[in-house]
């Protein structure tokens, strides 16, 4: 997908993107050594693309972008909206240097009916993505999706799921991206989901089961890594932990109290610790 290494989502800086964000993140991520960052756009519109490329070439940084759709611009509510959205949240991401768009990006944190999903919303969804797929394929980026836990999505939550999803769309440039938090949860054992999505996964986010710091948690890293070195893996790696959350993301992420005393220790402790299990499995 572009990225390999090790990254770090932005949300350990900021949630919202802007330019003091950029200011900020950018040297920071020099400064720990990452080798991309990870760069939400909730709000395509408001990012500064000029000035965020401008920092990452002068810092020689790549980045990914990321996001969750607005709920009332679905696949499965609004599918020219959605789209539409898509298309914008795809330009903004090229025009920063961005070598792909993951995420939630077939559907909404919080989007939930109180039933499995239906054929109608699995077509409905993977129409937008094919779509989106197409006009991402067009700027030379690559579209991943990313399984999610069943409080925040009920499209896709396991990595079979992901992978019928992927196998539906019929796109090469599309991906599947894992988290270690919400396999934790989904998945009958972190090595099953992993091998699962072995053919199609390029990206996945390193974060502890309470979403703080890796290393002072329950996720089994070992087995983690074990595989990701037993399929070859040879895409991004970025930690992810909410440590700065504005409420509308808190509410929908459900993040209540602090994950970890504060982001020094998640970079100080959790960061190193996860590069020391990718070097003791030569992933890195």
């Amino acid at each position: 997908m572009g990225v390999s290494g090790f990254g770090v989502h932005t949300a350990m800086w900021a949630m919202e993107w802007n330019r003091e964000a950029a200011e900020y993140a950018i040297p920071e991520a020099v400064r720990h050594g990452i080798d991309f960052l990870e760069i939400t756009m909730l709000d395509p519109e408001g990012v500064d693309t000029d000035h965020t490329r401008r920092l990452l070439e002068k810092h020689e940084v790549e980045c990914v972008c990321s996001l969750g759709m607005p709920l009332d611009r679905l696949p499965t509510n609004d599918p020219d909206g959605a789209l539409a959205f898509l298309k914008l949240a795809l330009d903004r991401s090229h025009a920063i240097g961005a070598k792909a768009m993951s995420g939630v990006i077939y559907g909404g944190i919080g989007q939930r009916t109180g039933f499995p999903p239906t054929e109608a919303e699995i077509d409905a969804t993977a129409r937008v993505v094919r779509a989106a797929a197409a006009y991402a394929a067009g700027l030379g980026m690559e579209y991943g999706l990313e399984a999610v836990n069943r409080y925040e999505n009920h499209i896709l939550n396991t990595a079979e799921q992901a992978v019928a999803m992927v196998e539906k769309v019929g796109a090469d440039n599309v991906f599947i991206h894992l988290d270690t938090y919400h396999m934790n949860i989904e998945e009958k054992g972190l090595a099953n989901g992993i091998l699962k999505a072995r053919e199609h996964l390029k990206y996945i986010h390193l974060s502890a089961s309470d979403r703080g710091t890796p290393g002072c948690d329950t996720v089994q890293w070992d087995e983690v890594f074990a595989t990701l070195a037993a399929i070859g893996f040879k895409g991004g790696m970025a930690m992810e932990s909410f440590i700065s959350v504005p409420p509308q993301i808190a509410s929908a992420l459900s993040v209540w109290r602090p994950v970890a005393p504060d982001r020094e220790e998640v970079l100080g402790q959790g960061l190193p610790f996860l590069r020391n299990k990718a070097r003791q499995y030569g992933l890195i």
